[in-house]
């Protein structure tokens, strides 16, 4: 019995590999990625006393090619960077995409910068290619005595 079904699944891995040959089904991947930071003094310019921040939430949304919204959610690496990435039919392909921060879980560095809200953008890169998003800024409550 137990041989009999490793047949049978033998039998239909084959049959579905013939037909995504004759039928030419073809994958395609994208990849969307960018950084969240901390504006230490919340000068809106990037230095030396800013720094990224890891476990940050950010939200992706995308709009396919044949209509579907596909949400997903990402956190920030230890270098900061948040990544999401799909393989799906050429098809449904990802046609437009909204990027916004969640939240940060950063001790200090909780106020959303203003120009952070989100961003908007198409997503027309062919498969294996990516889109960097600009980096998300967060700023403290108060800014430290050496800011000002």
């Amino acid at each position: 019995m137990e041989m009999e079904l490793k047949k049978l699944k033998l039998l239909m891995t084959f049959f579905l590999s013939i037909i995504f040959m004759v039928y030419g089904v073809s994958a395609w991947t994208g990849e969307i990625h960018g950084r969240v930071v901390c504006d230490v003094c919340g000068d809106s310019s990037i230095g030396p006393e800013d720094h990224i921040l890891e476990g940050a939430e950010v939200a992706v949304l995308c709009i396919t090619k044949s209509g579907e919204v596909l949400n997903y959610q990402a956190f920030t690496n230890s270098k900061g960077i948040y990544t999401v990435a799909e393989t799906m039919p050429v098809s449904d392909r990802w046609d437009a995409c909204l990027a916004r921060p969640i939240s940060s879980f950063h001790e200090h560095c909780t106020h959303l910068g203003e120009s952070s809200s989100g961003v908007k953008f198409s997503y027309n890169h062919p498969s294996g290619y990516s889109h960097t998003v600009r980096p998300f800024v967060y700023r403290p409550a108060s800014v430290p005595m050496y800011c000002v």
